[in-house]
């Protein structure tokens, strides 16, 4: 299957290793430039570059230009990296269409949630298989639809991309954060309680399949089909 392309562009070239490699873990296809002429002669030359990663400040043209250069021909998300963290930059980004603005030093975990919204927000996700299915339970991710045994059930967005992550990982002993992350994609700010209030529905919506969903005490949650 084809790879998402991301152009990283970043004249430091151990920032820019630090973002390709987390970028690589997950599954992401990376081309990297360490200034802005460099960065805008991939770009044109490259076909499906489904996202960029920017730095501010580089030599021979900055991000800004760079931007500035690219919006007038594409739509491509951008994300715009950053020392400064001064508010007029922010400001002056986003009004050239920046999508997401990230101040140095940052944590690469949130930098690629934040990439992996982005391209779900823009319909451009990883190629998978349009739908998962076990122990009677099929989660078609193409219609937004699950049926156990060959009924459907109704399923709010987060309680649909919660049993989807679970399914997607069955068998694997999930922590809250973790499945916080994941699922909610660093959007969320609240209380990570809210996580049992969402499997507590999604168990009861799927009868007696619920039980695949069991608790991890003093950590999250598994699914695991098992046998009746």
């Amino acid at each position: 299957m084809d790879k998402i392309r991301i152009l990283v562009v970043d004249d430091e070239s151990r920032m820019r290793k630090l973002v390709r490699d987390f970028l690589v873990r997950e599954g992401y296809e990376v081309l990297e430039a360490g200034d802005g002429e460099e960065a805008l002669d991939l770009f044109y030359r490259e076909k499906d570059i489904a996202l960029i990663i920017l730095d501010v400040m580089m030599p021979k043209r900055n991000g800004f230009e760079v931007c500035r250069e690219i919006r007038e021909t594409s739509k491509v998300p951008i994300i715009m990296l950053t020392a400064k963290g001064e508010e007029s930059d922010e400001l002056n980004g986003f009004e050239l269409g920046v999508d997401e603005y990230i101040s140095k030093p940052f944590s690469p975990k949130i930098l690629v949630a934040r990439v992996g919204a982005i391209l779900r927000r823009s319909g451009k996700t990883q190629d998978e298989e349009a739908s998962v299915s076990m122990g009677g339970i099929v989660l078609d991710k193409a219609a937004h639809m699950v049926t156990v045994d060959g009924e459907r059930i109704d399923l709010s967005y987060k309680e649909f991309e919660l049993l989807a992550y679970f399914m997607e990982n069955a068998g694997i002993a999930l922590s809250r954060e973790k499945i916080l992350n994941s699922v909610w994609n660093y959007d969320y700010f609240g209380d990570a309680r809210t996580i049992d209030t969402h499997v507590k529905k999604l168990r009861a919506k799927m009868g007696d399949k619920g039980r695949y969903i069991s608790t991890v005490w003093g950590m999250g949650y598994k699914f695991e089909v098992t046998e009746e």
